[in-house]
């Protein structure tokens, strides 16, 4: 709760700077007499960014569960159904947090974990992954999930997925109105023409791949975090270190583009920036330096 507080917070206290720039800068005079009101903008574009960011978060679990074709376990019906609910049940009582549900899908090594609140969760993992690790393995990877529900990391990340899609909103349509003002300046047209719309459709790509690696970023912090938490759960990184190890030498599934960030393995190289995931050499890393 804290956690959301501070990000709403400071998105409120960054929109009233902003509000308070334009105005001593002229910016929202200017808007005015051309057509925009700076204040209804900046208040629509908060709504269309936070708006989408939590409905998505809200039907995240029905979302995995369709998407991956997830089947949640609801009475263990083999050996290792039972140790996955009693690992995730274990540690999600050490981690103090309600159990989340449990599910299997199949696949190539993945898991991920979602849900819109720390006690309304779901943690899943993937036939390879079950079928490639060992027991310690796999559960330092279910810890791994485990943190991320602790740590309320779908909420942080929805939160700052609508900071960065208020202001893209909001630019790309302050930008693209003083294109097209400059464009139509001379002219006795009224109302924006199509240099607006243009600018408005380029500046929203240019700004949604800016935005994508500042949101991308703050995935990859909240990885080491979750790295570190199933360190602190399973007791040491030597667990977490070697299920990484391994996944080095696996060839992991790549989870569908509304849950990349969810899951335990994703890709770096040349597109670092953009990476919801470390590379797995600065993981492992991080985890050393924990000894």
């Amino acid at each position: 709760m804290k956690r959301i507080f501070l990000l709403i917070a400071t998105n409120m206290a960054v929109m009233v700077v902003l509000s308070i720039a334009a105005s001593v800068l002229g910016v929202n005079r200017y808007l005015a007499a051309n057509g925009i009101n700076f204040g209804q903008l900046l208040a629509f574009a908060a709504l269309m960014g936070f708006g989408g960011a939590f409905i998505s978060l809200w039907m995240s679990k029905t979302v995995a569960k369709f998407s991956t074709g997830a089947q949640v376990i609801t009475t263990p019906g083999n050996s290792t159904e039972y140790w996955l609910m009693e690992t995730v049940g274990r540690q999600a009582k050490a981690a103090g947090i309600a159990m989340p549900e449990v599910a299997i899908y199949e696949g190539e090594p993945n898991a991920f974990a979602t849900g819109a609140t720390k006690n309304s969760s779901l943690v899943a993992v993937s036939t390879g992954l079950l079928q490639g690790m060992t027991k310690d393995e796999a559960e330092a990877v279910l810890a791994h999930e485990v943190s991320h529900i602790a740590n309320g990391d779908m909420v942080t990340m929805t939160l700052i997925q609508g900071v960065m899609n208020t202001f893209v909103y909001f630019l790309s349509r302050v930008v693209g109105f003083m294109i097209d003002s400059f464009l139509r300046r001379g002219s006795d047209s009224s109302g924006p023409g199509i240099g607006y719309s243009i600018s408005v459709v380029v500046l929203d790509m240019l700004f949604g791949v800016l935005a994508g690696i500042i949101v991308a970023w703050f995935s990859r912090q909240r990885e080491f975090r979750a790295d570190a938490g199933s360190a602190k759960l399973e007791g040491g990184p030597r667990k977490m270190i070697a299920a990484l190890q391994r996944l080095g030498g696996l060839s992991p599934e790549p989870l569908p583009s509304n849950m990349a960030s969810m899951g335990i393995a994703g890709k770096g190289g040349m597109m670092s920036l953009f990476a919801t995931h470390p590379a797995i050499e600065d993981r492992i890393a991080a985890l050393q330096s924990q000894r």
